[in-house]
């Protein structure tokens, strides 16, 4: 799989903030606009004071809740079960930088935490840079000093029984669909995906738009304000910032 977006490119999407991008975005009218982030019920960002956090989806499915049990071997043995290291290979075959996605599949997600200071180790040096689930994650405050980023629905004390099910798959994280490779976008305000073929065009009319919304801003402080006026600067701001007006295309 090769990246989507040159580095100068992925850069400049990288720097702006959540909210920019999801205005952006819904310029393009690709896709609903209640669909392509998650929901702050189901996951929310752990540490806001991180600059915003962009990278390529690892994608995978977890279970925390019950033993994986092997029917082979006799008690307590039984209970136990061996890390899946192929997961590792998997990650590897993801552009960098990378966020690792996981999907905790329990009826009651967030029994126990996949990823703690150690994991979180393992992802930066695997090219990781944020973990985001609607499971549980642990060891905050260490993995805070890191700048690793964390998005997650619960935090645990324990691992419980934390153990990957499958990986490479799409997966569903509070409402957000997650393609394996799909460029993933988080901030203080939440997470989100970025279509891939308006990615590179997103910074020029997020741009714009700040732009308009400084301008709409101003005015309404402005001694000129009136309504009627109000009406033509709204107006004016949001055909200006059109794809088609800013003579942008996808790739």
């Amino acid at each position: 799989m090769e990246p989507t977006l040159t580095p100068d490119e992925f850069e400049s999407l990288r720097r702006l903030p959540t909210c920019a991008v999801a205005n952006a975005i819904e310029t393009f009218n690709i896709r609903l606009r209640n669909e392509g982030f998650a929901s702050d019920s189901a996951v929310r960002c752990l540490f806001p004071e991180l600059s915003p956090m962009l990278g390529y989806a690892v994608t995978g499915r977890i279970r925390s809740a019950t033993a994986p049990l092997v029917s082979s071997l006799p008690p307590p043995q039984r209970l136990s079960f061996a890390d899946r290291t192929d997961w590792w290979d998997y990650v590897l075959s993801i552009p960098q930088p990378r966020v690792m996605v996981l999907q905790d599949i329990d009826p009651s997600p967030g029994m126990g935490a996949f990823v703690g200071d150690v994991h979180a180790a393992i992802c930066q040096a695997l090219g990781c840079v944020g973990y985001v689930t609607n499971g549980a994650v642990r060891d905050i405050e260490a993995v805070r000093t890191t700048g690793f980023h964390f998005f997650a629905g619960h935090i645990s004390v324990s691992h419980a029984y934390a153990h990957i099910i499958d990986f490479g798959e799409p997966v569903d994280i509070g409402g957000m669909r997650v393609q394996p490779g799909a460029l993933v976008h988080g901030d203080r305000h939440g997470v989100q995906t970025i279509p891939a073929e308006i990615a590179a065009q997103i910074p020029s009319v997020a741009a714009c738009l700040q732009e308009r919304e400084r301008i709409i801003i101003e005015f309404c402080g402005s001694k000129q304000f009136t309504l009627e006026k109000l009406r033509r600067v709204v107006k004016e701001a949001e055909r200006s910032c059109e794809p088609a007006a800013l003579n942008l295309k996808r790739k």
